[in-house]
């Protein structure tokens, strides 16, 4: 499904041709976001990716570089993340090309001007306050700033605003002279994608200059508490309880991933079942597993009845524990591989939901992407396996739960854990 190519400057092109879409996504993904930052510049790559929208040398305006996209009737965007940032076109196959230099031209081309920066921090700062004041949103970077402490993975994304306030021209070329080389990147196009995508690719970015750039400090070991509310006045409470976990390319990823789904994947798992519709106490309850490439969490998050909090905190911290406790059986097992394998098939369907997996893979890591293997992993998942791994993550000293809500007290959710 997939092809990989790699330049003379160790840039890396991967590509999945769909002969019967009619549409293409051309995305640039690299192996640099949060946590490559510092506490001078935390938030600067999430601000970088705004910045490349604002204009380059050919395009100088946003409105140049949104003009030309939408001439095409074509989306674009980006998203940051603590170890990836991505830039993406989706467009009508036929205009691939357009994609492709536009995408390149912001990454390569970028005037960073001095006054589009200090426009642009005020709407990083209102993009912060509406983050803060959606406390399903929030709720996670209070759960991993609980799990790793004062380092880049524990920093939120947006930054602090003092960092962002101080940002400056040269704060943005730094971090990207640290970070944005051919090494680091990857292209991915999917869908109908032509004959000499490569080529184009080639011709593109294919000049610039290979740079090493080292990797980003490693995860180091925290331990502060169990337990971190953010008191705001709410009427309702957001809760994320959890463990930590394997990172990305464990070998019991794939039975971490049955842990997450029996626990809280669809409208029929465990945690929704018990905590929604049995005792009616959240709205939203799920649980899932998110890695990082040294580090990862299992977790569940709820947004809960204030009045019932103890008694929603106590029910998932129960069926955390119940996991470790008792072997699943074989037809909740058979169900949830199948909810795992058909989710997972849904996002391969569109190219943009088809690179995303394809370039995750090779950015994170370093692997060339496979479905198959992915559904063979799932599959190959047994009862056994996913006690053992529960036994081995879930227990009552690993518990962590962070909360928001209308609460001070942290010995009082201690308690009940």
């Amino acid at each position: 499904m997939f092809d990989k190519h790699v330049l003379d400057n160790g840039l890396r092109v991967l590509t999945a041709n769909l002969p019967y879409a009619q549409s293409v996504t051309c995305m640039v993904m690299l192996a640099a976001g949060a946590r490559y930052e510092n506490e001078q510049n935390n938030g600067i790559a999430h601000f970088a990716e705004h910045m490349f929208f604002k204009g380059t040398e050919r395009r100088p305006t946003a409105r140049d570089i949104a003009g030309e996209i939408d001439a095409i009737g074509g989306e674009f965007n980006a998203f940051t993340g603590k170890e990836a940032t991505a830039y993406y076109v989706k467009c009508a196959a036929e205009h691939r090309d357009v994609a492709l230099d536009v995408l390149v031209d912001m990454l390569r081309s970028s005037r960073f001007d001095s006054g589009e920066i200090d426009r642009e921090k005020g709407v990083i700062v209102e993009e912060m306050n509406m983050y803060f004041d959606t406390p399903r949103d929030y709720i996670s970077g209070v759960y991993e700033s609980l799990l790793y402490g004062d380092q880049p993975l524990g920093w939120d994304i947006l930054g602090r605003k003092e960092t962002v306030r101080g940002a400056t021209r040269e704060t943005f070329l730094s971090y990207l002279g640290d970070w944005y080389h051919p090494e680091r990147m990857v292209v991915g196009i999917a869908g109908r994608i032509g004959d000499d995508a490569l080529e184009r690719v080639s011709a593109l970015l294919g000049d610039m200059p290979a740079v090493e750039t080292g990797e980003p400090t490693g995860v180091k070991p925290y331990a502060n508490g169990r337990v971190k509310v953010f008191t705001k006045q709410s009427d309702q409470a957001h809760v994320i309880l959890g463990v930590p976990s394997y990172p990305l390319d464990h070998p019991d990823r794939y039975a971490l991933q049955m842990v997450a789904t029996v626990l809280g994947g669809g409208m029929s798992s465990r945690l929704f079942t018990e905590v929604r519709e049995r005792r009616g106490l959240a709205y939203y309850v799920f649980a899932a597993n998110h890695s990082y490439t040294d580090t990862g969490s299992l977790y569940s998050q709820a947004g809960v009845d204030i009045t019932r909090i103890d008694e929603a905190v106590s029910t998932i911290a129960t069926e955390l524990k119940g996991m470790a406790a008792a072997p699943v059986p074989e037809d909740e097992l058979d169900k949830a591989q199948s909810f795992a394998k058909g989710r997972f098939v849904l996002q391969l369907e569109n190219p943009q939901g088809l690179i995303l997996y394809g370039l995750r893979k090779e950015v994170l890591e370093q692997r060339h992407p496979d479905p198959e293997e992915v559904l063979a992993g799932i599959s190959a998942v047994t009862a056994e396996d996913v006690q053992r791994v529960a036994q081995d993550v879930i227990a009552d000293e690993t518990l962590r739960l962070a909360v928001i809500g209308p609460f001070d007290d942290v010995d009082r959710f201690d308690k009940l854990l």
